[in-house]
C-alpha cells in the first residue's frame, strides 16, 4: 500500500494503551494510505518490530519507556522515528521526551491538531525517503564492492599466470655458456614485469646478453617481453637455418625489435641495451637504445667504470639508427646490466650520487646477484617503485681461482 503523499508503502506502529485513541489515530493513518499496526504496551511490540521493522512509531509512553524503546531500537542498527504522543501540555514534558529519544511531539486526544499532526508526518515520511534512498544506495554499493572483489581476485589470477609465463621465459640462472658464467635477477613493481632479459650463445665463440625496460607497467608492458623473446627465438632459429645473421649484430638486432614494436601499435618503446662477447677476438661490441643506467665493466685488479654510449628508444621512430660500439676484453673481467630500477632504491640525492655508489659497490667486491641484492636490501623491500632487472656476466676463463662466482 502507498501512502497519498507518494510512492512509498510506508508502515506505521502505533503504542497506546488507550483503545480509542489508538483506533481513531489508525483509522486517520489508514485513511492517509499508510500500514498501521496498534499494541497497548511495550512487551507486546516487541515481536512485531523484530519481525517487521516499521517505518514510524507513534508512542504514548513515559519518558522512561521511550527511552527503554529507542535503545532497542538502537541495538538493531536500524534508525526508526518515534513520535511521542501525550495529552501533556507541559513544556518540561514535552522536552524529556525528546531528550529519552523522540524525533518529535503531537498531542493528544486524536493527536490534536490535524494540520500539525500532517506536518509531522510529511517530515517523517522524507526522513524514511532518504533512509530508504541510503538503505538503497548501500546495497549498491556492497554489490559493486562484490563485483569489484571478483574482479580483481579474478585479475590478480591472470596476472600470477601471467608471471608464471615470464619466468618460464627467463633464461636458466647462474648459467654457464660459451667460457661466461652469467646470472641474473628480476624483481617486478607489480605482478607482471616490465623489464626483460636474456642472454644465450649465438656461435661457440659469441654470446649475446641483453637488458631491456618496457614503458609503463602491468599487462601491456609485459606483453612487450613476450615479443622479444619471441623476436630472439626467430633470429636465432634465422641464424642456425643461415636465412639471416641480424642477430651477430648489436645494430641490427635493434632494428628488428624497432620495427616489430611499430608493427604492434601499442605505443610502447623500449629502452635497451644489448652486448655480444667474443672471447675468440676478446671484445664486446653493443649497441645502446637510449639505456640507462650504462652497464659497468670491471677488470680484474683494473678499473671499474661505466661503459660509454648512446642511442635512440626503440619502438618511436621510423628508421633510425644506432652506433656500435667496440671495447677490447684483453684481461679478466666482469660485465653487469641494470635496469634503471636499480636507482630507485639507491638512497642518495642525486643522480650522479646513485651511479657512483653502484661503481663502489662493483669495485668493492659486489659483482654478483646475491652480493647486490643484499648489499642494496632488495630481499627486504616489499614494494618496489619500479621494476628492477640485474644481469651478471663474468669471465669464467680467466678469472683467478680466488676469485668468488658466486
Amino acid at each position: 500500500m502507498t501512502s497519498r503523499t507518494g510512492h512509498l508503502l510506508v508502515r506505521i506502529l502505533i503504542i497506546d494503551a488507550d483503545v480509542k485513541a489508538r483506533a481513531e489515530l489508525a483509522r486517520y493513518l489508514e485513511t492517509r494510505g499508510f500500514y498501521v499496526l496498534g499494541y497497548p504496551d511495550l512487551e507486546s511490540v516487541y515481536a512485531p518490530i523484530d519481525d517487521n521493522t516499521p517505518d514510524i512509531i507513534f508512542a504514548d509512553l513515559a519518558p522512561s519507556g521511550i527511552r527503554e524503546l529507542a535503545g532497542r531500537l538502537d541495538e538493531t542498527e536500524t534508525y526508526i522515528p518515534i513520535v511521542a504522543c501525550s495529552s501533556t501540555e507541559s513544556s518540561k514534558d514535552v522536552v524529556d521526551a525528546i531528550r529519552a529519544g523522540a524525533s518529535d511531539f503531537v498531542l493528544k486526544p486524536s493527536c490534536g491538531d490535524k494540520h500539525a499532526l500532517r506536518d509531522v508526518i510529511r517530515k517523517l515520511l522524507e526522513r524514511v525517503r532518504v533512509r530508504r534512498l541510503n538503505q538503497l544506495y548501500r546495497q549498491e554499493l556492497e554489490d559493486a564492492n562484490s563485483d569489484l572483489r571478483d574482479g580483481i581476485a579474478e585479475l590478480q589470477a591472470d596476472q600470477r599466470a601471467g608471471r608464471k609465463v615470464q619466468l618460464r621465459m627467463l633464461p636458466e640462472k647462474e648459467q654457464f655458456t660459451g667460457g661466461l658464467y652469467v646470472d641474473h635477477l628480476i624483481k617486478p613493481s607489480l605482478y607482471l614485469s616490465g623489464d626483460f632479459l636474456d642472454y644465450f650463445s649465438l656461435t661457440e665463440d659469441k654470446t649475446l646478453v641483453y637488458i631491456a625496460d618496457v614503458s609503463g607497467h602491468g599487462a601491456s608492458s609485459a606483453f612487450v617481453t613476450v615479443l622479444l623473446k619471441n623476436l630472439s627465438n626467430r633470429l636465432q632459429r634465422n641464424l642456425r637455418r643461415g636465412s639471416s645473421d641480424d642477430i651477430l649484430y648489436p645494430d641490427r638486432f635493434l632494428e628488428r625489435i624497432n620495427s616489430e614494436l611499430l608493427d604492434t601499435d601499442l605505443g610502447k618503446h623500449v629502452t635497451v641495451f644489448v652486448g655480444i662477447i667474443s672471447l675468440n677476438e676478446r671484445t664486446l661490441e653493443y649497441a645502446v637504445g637510449a639505456h640507462f643506467p650504462m652497464p659497468v665493466l670491471s677488470f680484474e685488479g683494473g678499473e671499474t667504470a661505466f661503459l660509454e654510449g648512446s642511442g635512440l628508444p626503440v619502438g618511436l621512430f621510423e628508421s633510425p639508427q644506432w652506433e656500435v660500439y667496440k671495447v677490447p676484453l684483453d684481461r679478466p673481467f666482469r660485465l653487469i646490466l641494470f635496469s634503471d630500477g636499480i636507482l630507485e632504491v639507491i638512497h642518495k640525492k642525486s643522480l650522479d650520487e646513485k651511479e657512483q655508489r653502484l661503481l663502489e659497490l662493483v669495485s668493492g667486491g659486489r659483482h654478483t646477484v646475491a652480493s647486490l641484492s643484499e648489499a642494496l636490501n632488495l630481499d627486504e623491500i616489499t614494494e618496489l617503485p619500479d621494476d628492477i632487472g640485474i644481469v651478471t656476466v663474468t669471465d669464467t676463463d680467466s678469472v683467478s681461482e680466488n676469485s668468488s662466482l658466486k
